[in-house]
């Protein structure tokens, strides 16, 4: 699944390269096979399309695979071998731990100078000095050369590590930034150290900040829900959740938060992006969502709820009560919830909601209200007053008056203005649910 930390990731890159009138690569690191399988990479170039970065806008490029490198990134721990930039290695982990005693101790340099010609490769770290990492985000970040252990770029079989593949690719794609998450950075020595080794210029770095839950704890697929994909399932729009992630960290410098995509990109600055830690507010998010979908023209509504709408409903029905909805719902999947009354021979009802409403007068309320249905005009207004006047008989002002009614008709406490649900209903039906809700409440 696609975390919301990744996508995040992927549209700060993307606005910058639609500012700067760059590409955004798509690179599918599958070297792992481990982590490598054909629906995952379906996965993430379906979640990307979502957002908007798709092979369909000029800025976008790719997708590669790492795989289809490997005899460039042999070739450059060939060269490095060559040049006396790597040598091979062939200690086992618990060699190095009887030497230095730790297993967590780094490499200790025992086969730098041994002259083998064979074994793993590993990169020769300068002794000295320190590699000084420009980063858009945090500024200028020191590492002493010292702390660094010679690292692993190749396995025995020639086969490269990441650490390697990484940079020869964005070498070779003639990568100018590299915007990534903020635990990436502890990476960054030794990619530079290995561009330079390559005699390129390092890219142009940027670590955006950690995303954390309400707890401030990092967001973690185990506990949070982080998948991008479980948002759209759940009915959240792309547009509101672009709008949304492109502000976990970074903000157009005024007051505003709910804007398109197109006002965002030319404001877009990685000096602007904050580093402190960004809380992922699922409750903003709905807000947003909420505001997005009051915000979409009626057809478009419609059509966006299809995909939550049963095959066997009536569209000519929904479409009636299709802009009462749309001012209710936060989610799109909620809008099943908020119509199916409409559609089913009789309401589910939510005991909650039941034995909330159907209570204390509520006999003599539906009791009444049955009455007037037999004769009152299909109209809201009238459906409306003549529930007032029997609530008055009984000392209730209508918002006590209807909950039994709401309930009886609808199944719920909550959804779509009652009256206005009455009328499509129809009369037959709303007092077929009454005489049910009140037998009910005899038995």
């Amino acid at each position: 699944m696609f975390h919301v930390g990744g996508a995040r990731s992927a549209l700060f890159n993307w606005a910058l390269a639609e500012r700067s009138g760059g590409k955004f690569v798509l690179r599918i690191e599958d070297t792992d096979a481990a982590r490598n399988r054909p629906e995952w990479t379906e996965g993430i170039i379906s979640a990307l399309a979502w957002i908007g970065i798709n092979d369909g806008a000029p800025a976008f490029e790719g997708p590669y695979f790492q795989s289809s490198y490997e005899k460039q990134h042999r070739e450059a721990a060939a060269r490095l071998l060559a040049e006396g930039r790597a040598y091979y290695c062939t200690c086992t982990r618990d060699e190095v731990k009887a030497r230095t005693g730790s297993e967590h101790q780094g490499y200790d340099g025992f086969c730098r100078d041994r002259g083998l010609s064979e074994g793993a490769v590993r990169f020769r770290t300068p002794d000295e000095g320190v590699t000084v990492i420009s980063d858009l985000v945090r500024g200028t970040v020191e590492f002493p050369n010292n702390a660094m252990e010679d690292f692993v770029i190749a396995r025995g079989d020639g086969s490269p590590l990441f650490v390697l593949a990484n940079v020869v690719d964005d070498v070779e794609m003639r990568i100018s930034h590299v915007v990534r998450a903020e635990e990436h950075l502890s990476n960054t020595p030794k990619q530079q150290l290995l561009w330079e080794a390559l005699g390129v210029a390092p890219p142009t770095w940027a670590h955006v900040p950690v995303i954390v839950n309400e707890k401030r704890q990092k967001l973690s697929k185990r506990r949070d829900k982080v998948a991008l994909e479980s948002y759209r399932e759940e009915g959240y729009l792309a547009e509101a959740m672009v709008n949304y992630l492109m502000l976990l960290g970074w903000g157009p410098g005024d007051d505003r938060e709910i804007m398109p995509w197109s006002e965002m990109v030319p404001l877009f600055r990685l000096e602007d992006v904050n580093p402190s830690p960004a809380f992922f507010d699922e409750k903003k998010l709905r807000a947003f969502n909420g505001e997005y979908i009051r915000a979409l023209p009626l057809a478009e509504f419609v059509t966006r709820c299809e995909p939550w709408l049963d095959p066997s409903w009536d569209r000519e029905t929904f479409a009636k009560v299709a802009e009462l909805a749309q001012t209710r719902i936060a989610v799109l999947s909620e809008i099943t919830a908020n119509v199916d009354f409409l559609f089913l021979d009789e309401p589910v009802f939510d005991q909650a909601s039941w034995d909330k409403a159907m209570k204390n007068s509520a006999v003599e309320i539906l009791t009444g209200y049955l009455d007037r249905l037999e004769k009152v005009e299909m109209d809201p207004e009238s459906l409306k007053t003549a529930l007032e006047e029997v609530g008055a008989s009984y000392g209730l002002k209508l918002g006590k008056a209807q909950a039994p009614v709401r309930v009886a008709v609808t199944g719920r406490t909550v959804g779509l203005p009652l009256f206005e649900s009455i009328e499509v209903l129809g009369r037959t039906r709303s007092m077929d649910r009454i005489r049910a809700a009140l037998a009910r409440l005899q038995a």
